[in-house]
């Protein structure tokens, strides 16, 4: 099992900026895929997007394309979702997950993470 954290949430203004972590502990080294998903009030929940464990592709919805960035540090078993030019509608709680290989679907994703919440006001 794969426990998650998450950090970094917070309040932010439109076209801010703000870095999430997602910090791993237990059986890391099962971790294929970490993947990051939101849930905005009154929605479903909807994938970010995800990065490769050992090799560090990434892949995007097309929401965030171009404006969040997926890292990781492989060392300190943590993965960063650095969100830019954030826009009203990025609102909502933001989860980091892991899976056995690369999907979107949040089914799935087996370990997840408590969640940080993230608002951006206009």
């Amino acid at each position: 099992q794969v426990q998650l954290v998450e950090s970094g949430g917070g309040l932010v203004q439109a076209g801010g900026s703000l870095r999430l972590s997602c910090a791993a502990s237990g059986r890391t080294f099962s971790i294929y895929v970490m993947g990051w998903f939101r849930q905005a009030p009154g929605k479903e929940s909807e994938f970010v997007g995800a990065i490769n464990w050992s090799g560090g592709n990434t892949a995007y919805a097309d929401a965030v394309k171009g404006r969040f960035i997926i890292s990781k540090d492989y060392v300190k078993n943590t993965a960063y979702l650095q969100m830019n030019s954030l826009k009203p509608e990025d609102t909502g709680v933001y989860y980091c997950a892991t899976a056995q290989e690369p999907t979107i679907h949040r089914s799935e994703y087996d370990s997840w993470g408590q969640g940080t919440q993230v608002t951006v006001s206009s």
